[in-house]
């Protein structure tokens, strides 16, 4: 691998997602020029169709103030975030949005609308986060779960955070889904209550309750990704050493995971919310212009899959 292509993992993702149609996007609330400028970004590059939902003079005179044209983007009128966040919404509920994008609001207000349970998106998933990360020196994606929206799940939710962390690699076109559970050690313990919630979630595994990859754990991270790593504990299996998909004891530890990638090693971050009737894309003033376009690029692929298989379940 040549460690010096950065960017190559985002790059070929760009690639894949310009060959599938560009997704209706209701972008919600974009009212800072990191989020609006982010849209138009992504329209340019053929990934999204915005629909820019929120307080309409607000946006047009941010888009003045910073020379961003956003002529010809269809809006819709809103008078505050979280009214923007339910209008949003309403587009998806009426088939007139394939996806949602997080604009200039808190998550939270965004979240809160998706999963309301009258008015919301929700489905018979529990709605999780995935960090798919661009790591310079790992040849693949990353994919880290739940970093992002479950503070400290149950085994029950943490069986719909991988099920949704496993559809969404296969969505990307990746068909090796190779699961790694975390945890602080490879041995099971009473005293260390991750490590029994991941031995449980093989056992489900092995029994059809996740399906679509291979899972083992507990692993600790160096055994999950390193194959030097994993041989020298003499731990033998399909997963450790050479892992796509993190799941992690708790947000916590994603969140630390992620940042530690993010700023110890140079890697990028896409956030992508799944669970839900549409994908989320979550995007970070700190992204760099190619990180939120491979978030936008994560939530096509979803949507074609989707459009490709509706029988199925797609995160």
């Amino acid at each position: 691998m040549n460690v010096h292509r950065k960017h190559e993992k985002y790059e070929r993702l760009l690639a894949r997602a310009k060959e599938v149609p560009a997704v209706t996007t209701a972008v919600v609330h974009p009212c800072d020029e990191s989020s609006l400028s982010a849209t138009v970004d992504a329209a340019k590059a053929g990934l999204i169709v915005p629909i820019l939902v929120g307080p309409r003079a607000r946006i047009e005179a941010l888009a003045r103030e910073h020379g961003i044209s956003i002529s010809g983007y269809e809006m819709v009128d809103a008078p505050h975030s979280v009214a923007a966040a339910a209008e949003a919404v309403k587009l998806v509920r009426a088939g007139r949005a394939d996806c949602l994008m997080k604009g200039s609001l808190h998550t939270d207000e965004l979240m809160g609308a998706v999963v309301a349970r009258e008015s919301g998106l929700r489905t018979g998933r529990r709605v999780s986060h995935c960090f798919v990360m661009d790591v310079p020196i790992h040849d693949d994606v990353l994919i880290i779960s739940d970093a992002a929206v479950n503070i400290a799940p149950s085994l029950e939710v943490k069986v719909d955070i991988v099920q949704n962390a496993i559809d969404l690699v296969r969505n990307l076109g990746i068909a090796d889904v190779r699961v790694a559970i975390l945890s602080a050690m490879e041995t099971v313990s009473s005293k260390v209550p991750s490590t029994l919630e991941a031995a449980a979630l093989c056992k489900m595994a092995d029994r059809g309750q996740i399906t679509g990859a291979v899972l083992d754990g507990p692993l600790a991270l160096d055994n999950a990704i390193s194959p030097e790593a994993a041989k020298i504990k003499k731990i033998k299996s399909e997963v450790a050493g050479r892992a796509n998909v993190l799941i992690v004891p708790d947000l916590e530890a994603g969140n630390m995971l992620a940042k530690s990638l993010s700023f110890l090693a140079d890697a990028d971050a896409a956030g992508i919310v799944l669970g839900a009737r549409v994908p989320i894309i979550l995007t970070s003033r700190a992204d760099s212009v190619l990180t939120r376009l491979a978030s936008c690029a994560i939530a096509s692929l979803i949507v074609a899959a989707k459009r490709k298989a509706p029988e199925r379940h797609i995160a």
